[in-house]
């Protein structure tokens, strides 16, 4: 007795393999190795310490295994995750006569079923539960059946297994509560945790309320997971750091960056999913710097970032066009070797075409083991984003060839680079490749391909596109509006607004207004701009974004209202951003507003240093203004900053024959004769009295700037 205690004080002292290893051999020497009860200690301990193998060796060793040494050895199985040899472990010990299932075994072999979704397995060993009143009526087997239904999709089964248990405890309940989230029934999760909450007999725990707060997430109910926070502070869970980042993951994923923020700066543990999501919310919420500085205050204090962590700092990288910090994140991606990890190379792909770096990007593209649907969508989109949708056509026909079916979002994509072109007769063949390829009942495809034809001076094939629509939501709504706006015809869109506004069972979103209130730009409609734009934030309570915001400073702005234009950018709810700037900046270039153009100029230097086009608008309305050392000084500026302006390209299609043009080009073979029929348009202008605007042409050879 004496030598059986001491045996299980040394089982106790093992705290590596090596121990395990030496008190193995003692075990063997003193020949008591077959008492199961031994073997069962030695096996646990050789599969937490050593490996699994071992264990699996203690337990074939052992001539009559318990049930426990049999649990035990099916549990290491279950736990590394190896559900088919659980499976066939468990039907050995059926086919034994020693140590029969009892009900530590059912919820272990599950678990099994649950991992490879065998729910037919599952049921039939559901039915051997069933016979054994023991088994059948225990609370874990009950947990494990609820897991395995909900798992396999079919929460009716599991729900009867719930309703089967007139007292279930806190594992149960947060079986079923997990499984209707897990399954996208969120409303589900909250009303049966309603339920749970008003039972005295159960208490709650960490775990439940970490799926009830992903349930919030689900339904972006931040005043449920604003409730399920004070319950979590009142029962003191505020230091579970698993359910403290599923708060901070709904805080962040709901718009709540100072809620999230306020929350991550009081934790008093992080890990690296806290990070994460914290970079992630301000990468998001339209805060990259902000991201950005955090990501570094991780690397400074030498926490390892995941895969997911780098993946919002590019994204942060990507949305500020800071290519510096991107390429310093890109170095620990190839560090931490997962650069080629298909979430990390399609992120640093964007980055790389949104910070105007197309080559890196192809040398990363070209550089992937594995290249699928994402991979090639973000490069065609990439080039489109760099003024290159030419070379889109050819990276979609290289997928083609490569055998990789596009699906939805690369078809979108691929239209919206076409439509960059705006070259009818590849507007058709692709109109007819959604056709064959099954995608012309996707009711974003339908509106990229309204845009399509728009863009391709095909307003006719636009309106009969739409009005072959059998289904139209708001998306194709938007997009025909959009159409006649391109179009300029402002009235045409006011009625295809007015129509879906008074027949139509959708309300226009932030995009319909985005898209009516451009097309009344277009069209110089001020008055009817403004009653839309009244009617959006009054009528429909929608709240205008930077993008509406800056449309109505152009639409001002064009009729020289720079006055009301700057009242408009005074009561945003939100920071300006360049695009608000830069149509007052615009404005005051037609109208010859130096002090206002001064102040949306200084504005955009600050918000978009690298834009050389801002300082170019600048410099001309000085030019009008004959301020020629204002204009020296920009000159000076953008060349000590290595600025350069984005060249114009225009393109036109001539017999099938697609034909690029940049100003100033003398690459085209025709060049010659190109100029020779501009110089004699300029005669026949000169005959009819035609008098161009000269106020940008710079006569001074010392302040001309050669852009």
């Amino acid at each position: 007795m004496k030598t059986r205690q001491v045996l299980v004080n040394l089982f106790q002292a093992c705290n590596d393999g090596g121990s395990v290893s030496q008190l193995h051999s003692q075990l063997f020497k003193t020949g008591i190795l077959n008492d199961s009860f031994f073997a069962t200690k030695l096996n646990r301990l050789y599969s937490k310490f050593a490996s699994l193998q071992a264990a699996r060796k203690v337990f074939d060793e052992t001539l009559h295994p318990s049930v426990h040494l049999w649990n035990s050895t099916l549990r290491s199985y279950c736990r590394e995750k190896q559900w088919e040899e659980t499976l066939r472990l468990f039907h050995l010990m059926l086919c034994t006569t020693e140590g029969a299932p009892d009900n530590f075994t059912i919820p272990i072999v599950l678990k099994a079923c649950a991992g490879l979704r065998m729910i037919e397995s599952g049921r039939v060993i559901h039915g051997f539960a069933k016979k054994n009143d023991k088994i059948g009526s225990d609370l874990f087997v009950g947990s494990a059946l609820v897991e395995l239904y909900s798992k396999c999709g079919q929460m009716g089964e599991a729900l009867k297994v719930f309703e089967e248990f007139p007292q279930p405890d806190t594992v149960l309940w947060t079986s079923m509560v997990t499984g209707y989230q897990q399954n996208n029934n969120p409303e589900e999760a909250l009303m049966l945790f309603s339920q749970m909450v008003m039972m005295d007999s159960v208490v709650l725990d960490p775990v439940t309320l970490v799926s009830v707060v992903s349930a919030c997430t689900q339904l972006s109910n931040v005043k449920a997971g604003s409730c399920v926070h004070g319950l979590v502070l009142r029962r003191g869970f505020d230091s579970d750091l698993p359910l403290v980042n599923s708060l901070l993951n709904l805080f962040a994923k709901t718009g709540c960056d100072k809620i999230a923020a306020n929350l991550f700066s009081k934790m008093p543990e992080k890990d690296v999913i806290s990070w994460s999501t914290m970079i992630a919310c301000y990468a998001n919420n339209e805060a990259a710097n902000e991201a950005l500085n955090l990501f570094n205050e991780m690397i400074k204090r030498r926490l390892e970032p995941n895969s997911v962590t780098v993946v919002s700092a590019l994204q942060a990288c990507a949305v500020s066009r800071n290519l510096e910090e991107g390429k310093k994140i890109h170095k620990i991606a190839a560090r931490k070797h997962f650069e080629l990890e298909f979430s990390v190379s399609t992120t640093l792909l964007d980055m790389y075409m949104k910070c105007s770096c197309p080559d890196e990007a192809v040398d990363l593209f070209q550089r992937l083991p594995k290249k699928d649907v994402v991979s090639w969508v973000a490069l065609l989109s990439g080039y489109a984003q760099n003024g290159m949708a030419y070379k889109s056509m050819g990276v979609f026909r290289d997928m083609l060839s490569d055998g990789i079916q596009p699906d939805a979002v690369a078809v979108v994509k691929i239209l919206a680079a076409s439509s960059e072109l705006g070259i009818f007769q590849q507007a058709l063949c692709l109109h007819g490749y959604v056709v064959r390829s099954g995608f012309n009942s996707n009711v974003f495809v339908g509106a990229s391909l309204i845009e399509l034809y728009s863009k391709c001076g095909g307003l006719g094939d636009a309106v009969k596109l739409f009005k072959g629509m059998i289904q139209r939501d708001v998306v194709i709504w938007s997009s025909m509006i959009a159409a006649y706006g391109i179009h300029g015809r402002g009235g045409e869109a006011l009625e295809i607004f007015d129509q879906m506004v008074k027949n139509s069972s959708f309300r226009p979103n932030n995009v319909t207004f985005l898209s009516i209130l451009s097309a009344c730009s277009h069209a110089g409609l001020v008055e009817e701009g403004l009653k839309i734009f009244d009617m959006m934030e009054h009528d429909y309570q929608l709240q205008p974004d930077s993008e509406h915001f800056g449309i109505m400073v152009d639409l001002l702005g064009r009729i020289g209202q720079l006055g009301k234009a700057m009242d408009i950018i005074n009561r945003m709810p939100i920071p300006p951003g360049p695009h608000v700037w830069g149509a007052l900046l615009g404005a005051c270039r037609i109208h010859h507003n130096i002090e206002m153009g001064e102040v949306a100029a200084k504005n955009l230097f600050w918000l978009d240093p690298s834009h050389a086009g801002y300082y170019i608008l600048l410099s001309n309305i000085y030019a009008v203004a004959g301020k020629w050392d204002n204009v020296a000084e920009l000159r000076t500026l953008i060349k000590d900053r290595g600025l350069k302006k984005m060249l114009g390209r225009s393109m036109v299609e001539v017999r099938g024959e697609v034909h690029s043009f940049l100003a100033g080009d003398r690459f085209h073979p025709d060049y010659q004769k190109i100029y020779e029929l501009l110089r004699k348009l300029e005669i026949q202008m000169g005959k009819e009295v035609y008098i161009p605007d000269l106020d940008f042409l710079l006569h001074d050879k010392e302040a001309v700037l050669q852009f």
